[in-house]
């Protein structure tokens, strides 16, 4: 079998035969011209055949006299020829009957026995008359069909190969020897042995360090054993400062290896976490540990060769890339040790030479660029903890998070409390594919929450601790790394105004400090050096949203199996780039507050919506457009990095794949001014667009890019498929350190084509929308707490709302419903209590709500027929019933877990969501807590709150009050179809009616999920029983339906003022008492 040639072996001159001999000292032979053998002997029979024939079949075999006794009952069976130092390779010996064909190898290992002189003994085809018994002879290879003999002899064609490199993709699936071994007889049959070939004889040692080493799953090296196994300081395994990313090799060990195996384990003893390829001639090859994990992940056989003669697997040239990302999209880091020079050059220095070899970069699942990763951010991310207060549990962060195929560095710090839901916000608004974080320097409550939300969503997170000795710099540190190696040196301004020197920042420094250790490393500091840094910030001047709240409402994975489907991003995700789709993310952390900002965005999504060739317009252009984002952070990265190109063969193709971006990028950007010269000359009557558009320097940067144009014509007129010449890595590299001298302009225009995508996106999704929308009215209001502005709060007042993407079944396709909130007719009901049964669609319109709320503030129209509402600045929810057993927390502990935040941090102007609080616990118990926490929310913070029980005695409580209203979702009772009794069965209207539901019909949904009729039954038997005890123990609240709380705080103030002494009264005192009267009568005259 011909190997395939590689790309050089076409850019090289050819080389005479005399140089064709194999370069001693390296462990990459070259290849040798094929022999030329004769054609298959006559057909004359065994006594006319070719002399040349008979003397290689004597080279091979030595005829036996005994086996010489019949034409076809006896022939010769292939043995394999061994060279002193070098295997030689055969071609597979085939009769015309496929039966009867014996395999043989194409090499075999230098371990295997040698035979001296070339001598080889006979192997006999049939065992001799062994026993008296009457037993058939052991046959110890079939006999081959007379249709393959011509005369007395088998008629052979044998065609050798030259010696070629020890390569999986060259050998057969089975190895030679093994195959051969399985074909000999059992070791334990001494009538056997004792006739065969001494050759067979002494693979019984072979057979036990190879086969049972590939069974055993052991390696032939005792320091790689896991019995053995220590990390570079010697430490074992259940050490706690055990380093797995290093390994001890001892010295003795590492002296005995060959040239090859030194470059291969010192790399690979600094790099255990990574799966290493070893460059060997044409092929990538893996070994020990990283050989299991070729063989599982990518079913690869595994062979006992390569470097050392170890466990190993390996690739062609041609496969490797696959192979790479296949590995990184499983979750493994992959790195290459590339050969810096070719088999000749190496030569030229000295026959004993070997090949120069580096380690060139490692790819990781945070850190890929090529390959399908999609539109969505790739984020690698460092955490860094402090405790401020122990009493109150208040921690700060440090954090740092890259986007590496964007080239784009963030840093920022927050400040939290033991619930962790500012942390929780951040982890899932940047949802990292890998979190550094040292592995003693987070708390126990840090570190269940990076478990929560490492486990949410379709993409998990990979946990990376790091030891305090090797994976940590102080701030003092990080801060003079950056100054003397001139890292961020491209950020269009200082990079140390990316941080907030309002706060303590040297989190942020050890923060950063993590992602550059990290990096160097992996030898990317292409990134560190051209990487662009910012400042992030997870609610500053936004609608705050904790991680809790993203999660329950399902905002960018869902809940069933951590999908896209049913998520407001992807009811939102009309984006026709890649960059814009990102950019809508962004967007829907951070929902805006300020109402002149919204309506600013509003006013664009409703000219775009009223302006059909507007539509068209954009629509032609970003279609064509690339993501330009990505591209530019891969040019940047490219500058200063020409020595990379001067590898052989992967250099070519580096090369040809940054000719490519450079074109992708040049064009694309051509797309994107047009676009933008068309929005800022077109009369569209959008005065907002023409902001958003008005780019400074546009003209100046329409020539620029019309310059590389011309250029990339003149040297890459096929930038898609560029032919690669000497002189390419020069212009090139010229091209792109000029280009780079305008990416801070750039990446405006990028951004400001992104934003376009993002409302055009808003645009489309109010078009195609199931329902009717509406454009949200913001309405500002006094937060002022004085005495005559109590009644005075937030709005939120929609007429036919539903929900976005979760249309309920029924006869009109959906059911919308009205919600008011807060200030209305008169009345100030900032809560609304709400009943019904279950699955009637009360968590539903709960959720509908709030999301009205969130479009509102993104500046997106509301799925309403109209829609008034004041800012909000926090949502908060706690829904469903989920425990954290792993962490140790009951479902009842995280109901109050998330109803504790609540409570500390909800205002006035947040909007609330509790549903069934209370549950998870006894029934007295869980009424008194729903009890206290409906009521301090609605008389001390007096926020928006939507509030679904199943405690009805809850409505009986604030029925009268003031700042309550009391709704449910409404069903009915319709006879069985085709039922010959009087069974009914609940119909669920998912309609939102005034009024307390009379109970939940937990009785009829259990007979709809299929519980047995007659276990129904003895429930609602027990259920009536448990009604009238209960009515006695809940009695003193079916009072409260004329008197409400509220009113009795009044009452109560009323009888101090009253109780006190008569001489101290003075005119202010009377008026409040009748303040209080007038107040009480005019709220009871309201209720009635």
């Amino acid at each position: 079998m011909q190997r395939q040639k590689s790309i050089l072996s076409f850019l090289q001159k050819p080389q005479s035969n005399s140089s064709a001999g194999d370069v001693r000292g390296t462990d990459t032979p070259p290849e040798k011209p094929r022999r030329s053998f004769v054609s298959p002997m006559s057909s004359s029979g065994g006594v006319g055949a070719s002399k040349s024939i008979s003397s290689i079949l004597q080279k091979l075999a030595r005829p036996d006299d005994s086996l010489n006794k019949g034409s076809h009952e006896n022939w010769m069976h292939r043995t394999p020829a061994f060279q002193q130092n070098t295997p030689v390779t055969t071609e597979t010996l085939t009769q015309q009957n496929p039966e009867s064909s014996v395999p043989f190898s194409k090499g075999f290992s230098a371990d295997s026995p040698r035979i001296h002189n070339n001598q080889f003994q006979p192997r006999q085809a049939t065992e001799r008359n062994a026993s008296s018994n009457g037993e058939t002879p052991v046959q110890l290879f079939p006999k081959p069909s007379s249709k393959g003999f011509f005369g007395d002899m088998p008629c052979f064609k044998l065609d050798f190969d030259e010696v070629e490199p020890e390569t999986p993709a060259l050998r057969p699936l089975v190895p030679g020897l093994k195959r051969v071994q399985e074909e000999s007889p059992k070791a334990n049959d001494s009538a056997v042995v004792k006739q065969i070939s001494p050759f067979f004889a002494s693979n019984k040692k072979v057979k036990r360090t190879v086969d049972e080493e590939l069974e055993s799953g052991s390696s032939k090296f005792d320091w790689l054993n896991p019995s053995n196994i220590r990390d570079a300081n010697r430490r074992r395994p259940g050490d706690p400062l055990y380093d797995k990313k290093t390994l001890y090799i001892p010295p003795d060990a590492l002296r005995k290896m060959s040239a090859s195996q030194k470059q291969y384990w010192s790399v690979k003893c600094e790099y255990m976490d990574v799966v290493l390829f070893f460059k060997v001639g044409k092929f990538y090859e893996l070994y020990e540990i990283d050989a299991e994990i070729g063989q599982k992940e990518l079913d690869w056989k595994m062979t006992i060769s390569g470097v050392g003669k170890c466990r190993q697997v390996g690739i062609s040239e041609a496969g490797i890339d696959d192979a790479v990302q296949k590995l990184i999209a499983r979750g493994y880091k992959v790195g290459r040790i590339e050969q810096l020079e070719t088999a000749d050059q190496a030569k030229a220095r000295g026959s004993n030479s070997v090949i120069q070899r580096k380690l060139v970069h490692v790819s990781t699942p945070s850190t890929v660029v090529d390959g399908n990763i999609g539109p969505d951010a790739v984020h690698l991310l460092a955490l860094t903890e402090r405790t401020v207060s122990a009493d109150n549990g208040r921690t700060e962060y440090g954090f740092a998070f890259l986007d590496y195929a964007a080239l784009k560095f963030w840093v920022g710090s927050i400040s939290d409390n033991d619930s962790c839901a500012s942390l929780g916000a951040l982890l899932v608004q940047v949802s990292p594919r890998e979190l550094i974080f040292e592995s003693s320097g987070l708390s126990k409550q840090t570190q269940q929450a990076i478990k929560k939300y490492a486990s949410s969503g379709s993409v998990k997170m990979q946990l990376t601790p790091t030891l305090p000795s090797t994976g940590s710099l102080d701030a003092s540190q990080v801060q003079e790394m950056i100054n003397s190696k001139g890292y961020f040196g491209k950020s269009g301004n200082s990079w140390s105004s990316a941080f907030d020197y309002s706060t303590d920042y040297s989190l942020v420094l050890c923060a950063l400090g993590g992602i550059i250790s990290q990096l160097s490393r992996l030898m990317l500091e292409d990134a560190l050096k051209n990487g662009e840094i910012l400042p992030y910030h997870v609610y500053k001047s936004c609608l705050r949203m904790d991680g809790q709240t993203l999660v329950n409402l399902e905002i960018f994975s869902n809940n069933v199996d951590g999908g896209l489907a049913g998520t407001l991003y992807k009811h939102l995700d009309h984006c026709l780039t890649a960059s814009g789709k990102r950019l809508l993310k962004r967007w829907i952390c951070h929902p805006l507050k300020d109402i002149d900002d919204i309506n600013s965005r509003l006013d664009i999504v409703e000219g775009i919506m009223n302006n059909s060739g507007l539509i068209s317009i954009i629509h032609e252009h970003l279609r064509r457009v690339p993501d330009l984002e990505r591209l530019l952070g891969q040019v940047k990265s490219a500058v200063g990095s020409s020595a990379a190109l001067l590898l052989p063969v992967i250099g070519q193709r580096m090369l040809k794949r940054r000719v490519k971006t450079f074109g992708s990028l040049v064009k694309g950007l051509r797309m994107g001014v047009d676009l933008l010269n068309v929005l800022h000359k077109e009369d569209h009557g959008v005065p907002s667009l023409s902001k958003v558009v008005n780019i400074p320097n546009l003209k100046s940067l329409d020539e620029f890019v019309r310059q590389f144009e011309e250029a990339l014509d003149n040297d890459f007129p096929k930038y898609q498929d560029h032919d690669v010449k000497d002189t390419d890595a020069d212009t090139l590299s010229l091209l792109v350190e000029l280009f780079a001298e305008k990416s801070t302009e750039f990446s405006q225009v990028i951004n400001t084509l992104s934003t376009i995508d993002v409302l055009q996106s808003f645009a489309a999704t109010s078009v195609t929308s199931w329902g009717p929308t509406s454009r949200p009215v913001f309405i500002s209001h006094n937060s002022t707490h004085g005495m005559s502005d109590v009644n005075r709060g937030p709005v939120l007042k929609t007429k036919g709302l539903w929900h976005p993407y979760a249309i309920a079944e029924s006869s009109s396709g959906l059911v919308p419903n009205d919600v008011h909130l807060g200030d209305h007719d008169g009345s100030n009901n900032c809560a609304l209590l709400l009943t019904g049964p279950n699955m009637g669609g009360k968590s539903t319109l709960m959720r509908a709500t709030c999301l009205s709320v969130i479009l509102a503030q993104l500046g997106c129209y509301v799925p309403c027929e109209s829609c008034e509402l004041s800012p909000a600045d926090i949502i908060f929810t706690r829904l469903g019933a989920t425990d954290r057993i792993m962490a140790g927390e009951s479902t009842f502990y995280v109901e109050c877990a998330e109803t504790a935040s609540v409570l500390r941090n909800a205002t006035q102007n947040s909007l609330v969501l509790l549903d069934e609080l209370g549950r998870g616990t006894s029934t007295f118990d869980g009424y008194a807590i729903a009890y206290a926490v409906f009521r301090h929310l609605i008389e001390k913070v007096c926020c928006r709150l939507l509030f679904a029980t199943h405690y009805h005695t809850l409505t009986k409580e604030f029925a009268s009050h003031p700042r309550v209203s009391l709704q449910h979702m409404a069903c009915v009772f319709q006879a069985k179809g085709g039922s010959l009794t009087n069974e009914k069965e609940i119909i669920f209207l998912y309609r939102l009616t005034s009024g307390a539901c009379p109970e939940s019909y937990g009785l009829q949904v259990a007979l709809m999920a299929g519980i047995p009729k007659q276990v129904v039954e003895a429930a609602s038997e027990a259920s009536q029983k448990m009604k009238v005890l209960m009515s006695e123990n809940f009695k003193s609240s079916m009072g409260r339906s004329e008197f409400s709380t509220l009113h009795e705080d009044w009452l109560k103030a009323m009888l101090a003022v009253s109780g006190a002494n008569r001489g101290s009264w003075d005119e202010d005192a009377a008026d409040t008492i009748l303040c209080l009267w007038h107040e009480i009568r005019s709220q009871n005259r309201l209720k009635k």
